[in-house]
């Protein structure tokens, strides 16, 4: 199965956006877009304590030229980035991991649930089987978005302050 990595998402609300993968020329857009995320979305989307994303995570996040790593930009009709997300996938392509920011003006218009939804799509075009996140327990809103979407939520091992949240998905073809 092919995989579109382009298009227009709608949420329940009634907010459209559009969703592309990230391009080396976006770093500006992506600097810019992680100074309207909160404190506490930037240290549950980067697992620490970090109060600028750094250089080297822009070029990461837009230059990656790893097969098994999608960066994904979700802009408004008017072209303001309101999300990233990004889909890592183990070396046999079986499970991908992700992790999705979104801009804090831009929260409760259902744009992580589409694009929660648009990745897991995404993910079984590859033919992964599952698709998983590793949480900060205090990242309620996110746990609670996710097993609403059908993931299971575990402890994570040797680390009391995260959780692992799983979904298996549809398609197990192989790649």
């Amino acid at each position: 199965m092919t995989t579109n990595s382009n298009g227009t998402l709608s949420t329940r609300t009634g907010f459209r956006f559009e969703i592309r993968r990230a391009r080396p020329e976006d770093e500006p857009a992506l600097a810019e877009f992680f100074s309207h995320v909160t404190p506490d979305d930037l240290r549950f989307r980067f697992l620490g304590g970090l109060k600028v994303v750094s250089h080297e995570r822009l070029v990461a996040m837009t230059r990656s030229d790893d097969a098994d790593i999608h960066n994904f930009l979700a802009f408004s009709m008017n072209g303001l980035l309101i999300a990233v997300a990004m889909l890592a996938c183990d070396q046999p392509r079986r499970h991908g991991e992700v992790a999705i920011c979104t801009r804090e003006d831009h929260k409760h218009l259902g744009v992580s649930w589409e694009l929660l939804s648009y990745i897991a799509k995404y993910a079984e075009g590859l033919g992964l089987d599952a698709i998983e996140s590793i949480e900060s327990r205090e990242n309620r809103a996110a746990i609670e978005l996710e097993r609403d979407m059908g993931f299971t939520v575990t402890a994570y091992p040797d680390d009391p302050t995260l959780v692992l949240v799983r979904r298996q998905l549809g398609c197990a073809a192989p790649c």
